[in-house]
C-alpha cells in the first residue's frame, strides 16, 4: 500500500500529466480554484477546511490529501482538521467515516513528519 504522501505526489503527477492534454479545461478549473480560494469574507485556512469536509462526504482522497496538505500550510492545527473531517462525516453519513478514517490517517502522516 502506497502512503497517502506517494498517492498524492502520484495525483499531482497526473494532473499535470492531463492538463497538457486538456489544457483549456484544465486552465479552466485552475482560474475556479484561483477564484474559490481568494481572499474574501473567508480566509484561506477557512475555506481550506470546508474543502476537507466537502472531500470526505463526496469521497474523494485525492482532494482531502490536497486539501489537508494546503490547509496546514495556511496554519490549520490538527485539531482544526479533524473537527472539519468530523463535519464531513456528518455531511456524507455512514459511507464517509470510512473516508474520514483515510483522511485522519492522511493528516496522521503529514503531521509526524513535522515532529
Amino acid at each position: 500500500m502506497s502512503t497517502h504522501k506517494e498517492s498524492l505526489r502520484h495525483g499531482q503527477r497526473m494532473a499535470a500529466s492531463y492538463a497538457k492534454a486538456a489544457p483549456e479545461l484544465c486552465n479552466g478549473f485552475s482560474h475556479l480554484h484561483e477564484a474559490a480560494c481568494a481572499p474574501g469574507a473567508l480566509d484561506l485556512k477557512t475555506k481550506e477546511l470546508i474543502a476537507i469536509g466537502i472531500s470526505v462526504s463526496v469521497h474523494c482522497v485525492f482532494c482531502f490529501q490536497s486539501h489537508i496538505t494546503s490547509a496546514l500550510k495556511a496554519g490549520a492545527s490538527k485539531e482544526e482538521i479533524t473537527e472539519a473531517i468530523g463535519v464531513g462525516i456528518l455531511m456524507g453519513g455512514g459511507p464517509a467515516y470510512a473516508y474520514a478514517i483515510q483522511a485522519y490517517e492522511c493528516l496522521e502522516e503529514l503531521t509526524n513528519d513535522k515532529n
